[in-house]
């Protein structure tokens, strides 16, 4: 089987979609699928050259920096080279994955593919989420209208729209008129990470040296706003009394310049020496980072599955999460972690019952974790519930082509 997975970029800084979509394509090698990348991604981008698999990068460069007209010249990400190229070719693959929402990527989808017969789906990645459109209401209307025209159109002619969790899946039926979709909830999660080595504790802990050897609480995700990084800091600051040999660690890339503004916070507050922010970490250092840290925390408003928090799963790492992580309920049940709201008391409460617990609940949370993420999150039986729902669609649109 070939498939063609259409994404807006292979930039690692991106997050979780791309992320999804490099661990699939390792385990569709070990099956013999053979996985294509469509992108909007300048052909030159170092990153598009390090991506291990066929990448047909059709973007053109745009601005690099945070001001408002270089953001809005990355969003669109303009292509009519990238259209042209997916008009002729989409029929070489036996089906397409559409990754993600609200880009020219979605556009030239839709053009290339409804009508085409050639089988596809899209996987949304939480952009359906209703927390857009009650943090966001002037772009919620401007995406509605987009909606009729484009996006709504892509779901409604797509053979299945996959959902990572159930509650994705219901969200996603309340933000948008009007909705209609051939819903599948499928298996995802994260890569299984290599064997434990105190070399890749060590290698994070050097990109730090004034964390030293001290025990940290980790954050791994974008500094971005729906991340709830400024709750973060302001519990951190709260708590930190009570634990004096606890730091915060707060790793990831700065796309919109907040780190600065919420670094300034961290000093008024007095706990900048406290608070470490090595950016993006990667390789063996990010599984020495969940393999160090005392908990992983992600105090997000919007989270739709968060390869991140399997990741840490993974690593036998307790997770502290907010309810609008779409996986929260698993979480609680399995007590792999401790779940509060998405606001300043609620991040409080997470940092205030962890810093509770003895040292045997905290071990008995690592098995939860490590257990729950085998049963319930690893990427290849993912990978694998992609591939057979693919091969169903291929087949039943075969089957009807002939008939």
């Amino acid at each position: 089987m070939k498939v063609l997975h259409i994404i807006p970029s292979v930039d690692p800084t991106h997050g979780g979609p791309i992320e999804g979509v490099r661990r699939i394509g390792h385990v569709f090698e070990e099956m013999g699928v053979t996985q294509e990348l469509l992108t909007l991604d300048p052909p030159d981008a170092p990153y598009v050259q390090d991506y291990p698999r066929k990448v047909y990068p059709m973007g053109r460069r745009s601005g690099d920096g945070n001001d408002p007209v270089s953001r809005i010249r990355r969003w669109m990400r303009r292509s009519p080279e990238a259209l042209a190229w997916a008009r002729e070719h989409v029929r070489d693959y036996d089906a397409v994955v559409v990754n993600s929402l609200w880009n020219y990527s979605t556009r030239l989808a839709r053009l290339a593919l409804v009508g085409s017969g050639v089988p596809y789906v899209v996987y949304p990645h939480g952009m359906l989420d209703p927390w857009f459109r009650q943090r966001y209401p002037a772009k919620h209307a401007a995406k509605q209208l987009l909606w009729w025209f484009n996006e709504g159109v892509l779901l409604r002619h797509a053979d299945a729209v996959l959902f990572t969790c159930e509650e994705e899946r219901l969200l996603a039926r309340t933000t948008f008129i009007p909705y209609r979709a051939n819903e599948r909830v499928v298996a995802y999660g994260a890569a299984a990470p290599p064997p434990a080595d105190p070399a890749q504790v060590a290698e994070f802990r050097a990109m730090m040296p004034a964390l030293g050897e001290r025990r940290y609480l980790l954050f791994m995700s974008r500094i971005h706003e729906k991340k709830g990084c400024d709750l973060l800091i302001e519990a951190f600051a709260g708590a930190a009394a009570a634990d004096p040999g606890l730091d915060l660690v707060m790793a990831g890339p700065d796309q919109t310049g907040w780190r600065a503004t919420l670094a300034s916070r961290a000093s008024a507050l007095g706990v900048a020496g406290r608070i470490h922010w090595p950016g993006m970490v990667s390789g063996p250092a990010k599984y020495g980072a969940f393999r160090g840290a005392e908990a992983f925390i992600l105090p997000s408003h919007q989270e739709n599955f968060g390869i991140v928090v399997a990741e840490a799963l993974a690593c036998r790492c307790p997770v502290l999460i907010s309810d609008k992580v779409n996986i929260w309920r698993e979480i609680a049940e399995a007590g792999a972690g401790l779940v509060e709201p998405d606001t300043l008391a609620g991040t409080q409460a997470l940092l205030t019952r962890f810093m509770a617990q003895s040292e045997s609940e905290r071990a008995a949370i690592r098995d939860c974790a490590e257990a729950l993420y085998q049963a319930r999150f690893n990427m290849a039986e993912g990978a694998r519930n992609l591939a057979r729902i693919l091969t169903e669609i291929a087949n039943t649109k075969k089957e009807l082509s002939y008939k």
